[in-house]
């Protein structure tokens, strides 16, 4: 294949992988949001939301709504129905009387099919403060982790993947030594990944790509050609070029729920190998000889996002991160009345039946990681997730004290737009290159 359309292939391989986070459009469109164009209120101010059915472009008329407003994740205090002559209206709402965030749920039933939208006020929200513990020996813990980790060798084993090699790049399928799971009783595991190194002679920065929940093969990261020695990695310990049904029938049996597997201790949690093989990835760049010895980027969504701040609050040597709407943020914020992070396994808790989540939850949540973070931050998400609550992140982007951004795109859900994807990687490719010695 001529290196310009393996170039093309690149970036294609870097938009495919992001358009599965795109809204689907639908041709009714039901548009709900508060009236304040930030989103955002003072403490003791009410939130009022607009409610708009259309279709063509034009309000549709004479339908009929049901909708719900309370906390974010929490049952809602008005529930009503309510006729829209014009196909728009005026929600009265609810004042917030502490810091976090009131969601107006609304349904809408045309020719025989349910839409559903939503709209999120948030108050105050950058006085929210996390509710998770911090355990006095959270550092020790991870110390001694970090030792156990240091006496696996690296032992870095690189498979060329000439079908994704450029002009610019070299491509390669990489295996490195890690920490073992824990029901596993040999030395040590491995951690996968794609590897992209550039072709030309001299030092480059370096950005690690963590990943979202579940299993899929992974891509070359297309912002290699821009100069970066990138990696991304996985996470479960087996090769990412597998077709895809391997990792389908993977998350159906053997890995299903990982993200409470072991979580009966600390020490046989899953996400304890799953960090540490982050840490792995960082001693491998550090380790290439095109490092430039200064510049070391972390990013990621979702999971991805948790795994960015997790990582840059393990490993000082980050520099910067990217993080997308992060899970595992103040996760026991359902025992204290509001919104936990995902994966929400404290929503209906039972203690009874799960009597170590408690004692686990608190050396694994983001909140604690985040307090320890150094590395320069590009922060986004949106006011409308619903898989990762905005309450839960925002306690942890609260503590951090290093520099940070934080860039709200109000509407967005579960989901990026082209444009805050093109946002976040201009400011790691200038950060990145303008570190100096």
């Amino acid at each position: 294949m001529p290196s310009f359309l393996r170039s093309t292939s690149l970036i294609w391989l870097l938009l495919i992988g992001s358009l599965w986070a795109q809204p689907r459009q639908s041709l009714v469109q039901l548009d709900v949001h508060p009236l304040a164009e930030t989103w955002t209120y003072e403490l003791g101010e009410r939130a009022d939301f607009a409610v708009r059915v259309s279709r063509n472009g034009h309000p549709l008329r004479n339908v009929s709504i049901r909708y719900e407003i309370g906390p974010e994740c929490m049952p809602a205090v008005i529930r009503d129905s309510l006729a829209l002559p014009e196909g728009e209206t005026i929600l009265t709402g609810l004042a917030g009387e502490e810091p976090g965030f009131v969601r107006c749920q609304v349904w809408v039933e045309v020719e025989g099919k349910t839409y559903q939208a939503w709209g999120t006020a948030g108050f105050a929200p950058d006085q929210l403060t996390p509710v998770i513990p911090q355990p006095k020996d959270f550092e020790a813990f991870w110390d001694s982790a970090k030792s156990d980790l240091a006496r696996i060798p690296l032992e870095p084993h690189l498979t060329p993947l000439p079908e994704y090699s450029t002009d610019k790049v070299d491509a390669y399928h990489l295996r490195l030594n890690t920490l073992a799971s824990p029901n596993w009783h040999g030395n040590y595991g491995h951690v996968y990944g794609i590897l992209c190194v550039p072709k030309a002679p001299g030092l480059y920065p370096a950005l690690l790509n963590v990943p979202g929940a579940g299993a899929r093969p992974y891509y070359p990261d297309a912002r290699a050609n821009e100069g970066l020695i990138t990696l991304t990695i996985g996470i479960h310990g087996i090769p990412v070029t597998l077709e895809e049904h391997v990792y389908t029938d993977l998350m159906r049996g053997a890995i299903m729920d990982y993200w409470t597997k072991g979580m009966e201790h600390r020490d046989t949690y899953y996400y304890k190998r799953v960090y540490l093989a982050c840490v792995r990835a960082i001693d491998y760049l550090v380790s290439r000889p095109e490092f430039d010895g200064k510049a070391l980027g972390v990013t990621g969504g979702s999971q991805g996002g948790a795994l960015s701040i997790v990582t840059a609050g393990l490993d000082e040597r980050v520099t910067h991160l990217a993080a997308f709407y992060p899970a595992l943020c103040d996760l026991t914020g359902y025992l204290h009345g509001r919104a936990g992070g995902w994966p929400h396994m404290f929503s209906d808790y039972d203690p009874a039946v799960s009597p170590g989540w408690l004692t686990t939850a608190p050396y694994y949540d983001v909140v604690n990681f985040a307090r320890r973070v150094t590395a320069r931050g590009w922060y986004a998400w949106g006011y409308n997730d619903n898989v990762c609550p905005p309450t839960s992140m925002h306690a942890a982007y609260n503590v951090i004290t290093a520099p940070k951004e934080f860039h709200p795109f109000y509407e967005t859900a579960h989901w990026t737009y082209p444009e805050e994807q093109a946002a976040a990687t201009a400011w790691l490719l200038e950060s990145l290159r303008d570190v100096r010695p």
